[in-house]
């Protein structure tokens, strides 16, 4: 007798995994306090208009507004942009579901960093795409080597900038100069998770180049600066024409009534968001501080996390110590991702990483 059997590239793949829940540490060791640096959550939340906002919402049984006319509205202004060039999805891990689904197959291929947000592979392999990853290096999209990748059969390049997990970023000139090399059969993605946080004078302003660039598109989420992650809402800005094309991959109805409203409110609170940012460069200076200090490596970050690799330690055992003391980060074959978090839990996890490195000196 014949079983149900799923498609075999899924038999390739594990599902995401989120981690033990803070509840699960807190039996499993003892602990009464959790603090998560794992996910690169807001450590300071959301704006207080966000709660106001979504406790005047009543009517629950009614479906959300599919098009999120209001909220696209609202994007399409801060960004100065046309409403019709925006797509809104469940997070941004629904619009790379979504362009996979609808640029890739087993007749083509997609490039990407070799260490990068891991759904980029994640649904190449389910769309059974050929997949041609390119090492980073020194932490770093390599550009030049990504080009080379691209040829008649490439569908779509991925580029996270700031990079995850590494932090890193590809600056304005890097950018301008690979995508005159892109041609335009090939989409380029850039995934701007962490675009309100990057800092440097150097960093891409993308929106302008859309109109040069009919093969680019830019993704952008509400789940990080702006403190919505329990929302899952992000968006796409590209060409018109392509967003109309991706738009039929939707599913309807995919983002929730609270999720509009509680972006709706984030938006208005620009002030919350910059002072958010202004926090984060602080703590990313003591981080890079205590590094300095004790010869870890690192990579200087433009998003609200650090990667860091501790001389002598597997990322294993780093990981399992932390955790043991009530501080989750997550844990990569050559390092650990740290979200940054406030002053206060920053000060501890210091203390935590220092008496680690006395005691085994």
């Amino acid at each position: 007798m014949k079983e149900v059997k799923v498609n075999r590239e899924l038999l390739t793949l594990k599902a995401y995994s989120p981690g033990k829940s803070s509840e699960e540490v807190k039996r499993e060791y003892g602990l009464t306090k959790i603090v998560k640096l794992a996910s690169n959550e807001n450590p300071y939340g959301s704006s207080p208009l966000v709660r106001e906002a979504i406790s005047s919402l009543e009517n629950f049984a009614v479906y959300p507004d599919g098009a999120a006319v209001t909220l696209r509205e609202k994007v399409a202004k801060l960004l100065e942009v046309d409403e019709h060039q925006l797509i809104f999805t469940s997070g941004l891990d629904e619009l790379i579901q979504i362009i996979s689904r609808a640029m890739l197959s087993e007749d083509s291929n997609t490039v990407m960093a070799a260490e990068t947000f891991s759904q980029y592979r994640h649904h190449a392999v389910i769309q059974k795409a050929e997949i041609r990853e390119v090492p980073l290096k020194d932490g770093c999209h390599d550009l030049n080597a990504m080009a080379a990748q691209i040829d008649e059969r490439t569908q779509v390049v991925w580029i996270c900038n700031p990079n995850n997990p590494t932090g890193t970023y590809v600056n304005r000139e890097e950018l301008q100069a690979f995508l005159k090399m892109v041609p335009p059969h090939a989409l380029v993605v850039l995934d701007e998770a962490y675009y309100e946080y990057a800092a440097a004078d150097d960093y891409p302003d993308t929106i302008p180049l859309l109109d040069r660039y009919k093969n680019l598109l830019i993704m952008r989420t509400f789940s990080k600066a702006y403190g919505l992650a329990a929302f899952r809402i992000g968006y796409g800005i590209a060409d018109a024409g392509l967003i109309k094309q991706l738009d039929v991959a939707r599913l309807p109805f995919n983002t929730s009534a609270l999720a509009q409203t509680a972006a709706i409110a984030a938006l208005q609170d620009q002030t919350f968001v910059e002072k958010c940012v202004s926090e984060n460069v602080n703590e990313l200076q003591k981080f890079y501080d205590i590094c300095k200090r004790h010869n870890f490596e690192y990579y200087p970050s433009q998003g609200n996390f650090i990667f860091i690799r501790i001389p002598g330690k597997e990322s294993a055992d780093v990981f399992q110590y932390l955790l043991e003391k009530g501080f989750v980060v997550r844990p990569f074959p050559n390092g650990i991702r740290i979200t940054v978090g406030t002053k206060e839990q920053n000060e501890e996890l210091f203390q935590l990483l220092e008496k680690m490195v006395l005691v085994t000196q």
